[in-house]
C-alpha cells in the first residue's frame, strides 16, 4: 500500500475524528433520555448530524492543526479535539450519583463500539485485498484511522480529570467528602490537560493503555 500524503490523511481522519464525536456526544444525550433528563433530546443534540454537535475550533481548527504540524515535524500526528458539550440537567435523573456516571461513560462506550465496528470493516479490507484492491485499499485507510481515533478519545476521555468523562465517573465514584474539593478542580482540568499534552507527560502514560486497546482491535480485525 502507499505511503498518503499529508492531504490524504486528511481526508480520511477528518471524517473519522467528526463521526467519533459526533457518536461520543449523541451518546450522553441518549443514555441521559433514558435515566429521565430530555435535555439533549429537546435541544437536537441526540442525533447522529454533526453539526448540532460541532464546535468550530475544537473539533475542527484544533484537531486539523495539531495533525498538520505534527506530521509536518516529523512526528506520527497528534490528535486532540472536542465537541460542543451535551446539555445534561442532573435535576431530571433519577439516581444523581449513579446516573451522573452512566451518562457520562456512555461517551467512551461508544468509541469503543465504533473501534470495533472499524476492526471489521478493517478485516473486511484485508480479506477483500488483491481481489478488488480499489475497494481494500480506502477500507483499509479508514479503518486503521477510525480505530486510531477512537482509541484515542475512548483512553483520553477515560482520564480521571474533570471535565473528561473519567472525572465524572470519579467524581461519582468518590464519598461525598471528597467529591465535592474534587469537583471544584474542574475549572482548571483542560488547562492540565493541555499542559501534560504539550510537556510531552501525557502520551508516555497513555501509551501502554493504547497499544493494548489497538492490539485488541486487530484481533478482532485477524491481524496479528
Amino acid at each position: 500500500m502507499n505511503e498518503l500524503n499529508l492531504i490524504q490523511k486528511l481526508v480520511i481522519f477528518a471524517p473519522a475524528l467528526i463521526f467519533a464525536i459526533t457518536v461520543h456526544e449523541a451518546a450522553h444525550g441518549w443514555v441521559a433520555s433514558k435515566l429521565g433528563d430530555n435535555t439533549a433530546r429537546m435541544m437536537g443534540r441526540v442525533t447522529l448530524n454533526p453539526i448540532p454537535h460541532i464546535d468550530l475550533v475544537g473539533t475542527i481548527l484544533v484537531p486539523l492543526g495539531m495533525y498538520a504540524l505534527s506530521t509536518m515535524a516529523g512526528g506520527p500526528g497528534m490528535l486532540f479535539g472536542w465537541a460542543k458539550p451535551v446539555p445534561i440537567n442532573t435535576r431530571n435523573l433519577g439516581n444523581y450519583r449513579r446516573d451522573t456516571a452512566l451518562v457520562a461513560v456512555a461517551g467512551p462506550a461508544s468509541n469503543l463500539i465504533m473501534l470495533l465496528l472499524w476492526a471489521i470493516i478493517l478485516r473486511l479490507g484485508v480479506s477483500i485485498e488483491g481481489v478488488s484492491d480499489w475497494i481494500a485499499e480506502p477500507l483499509i485507510y479508514m479503518a486503521f484511522g477510525g480505530i486510531l481515533i477512537n482509541t484515542i478519545l475512548m483512553v483520553l476521555n477515560l482520564l480521571p480529570l474533570l471535565p473528561l468523562d473519567g472525572g465524572r465517573v470519579m467524581a461519582s465514584l468518590l464519598p461525598p467528602k471528597l467529591a465535592i474539593p474534587y469537583s471544584k478542580l474542574e475549572p482548571w482540568g483542560l488547562m492540565i490537560l493541555i499542559a501534560l499534552i504539550f510537556s510531552g507527560l501525557l502520551w508516555p502514560i497513555l501509551s501502554p493503555v493504547l497499544q493494548l486497546v489497538q492490539s485488541l482491535a486487530l484481533v478482532v480485525a485477524g491481524i496479528q
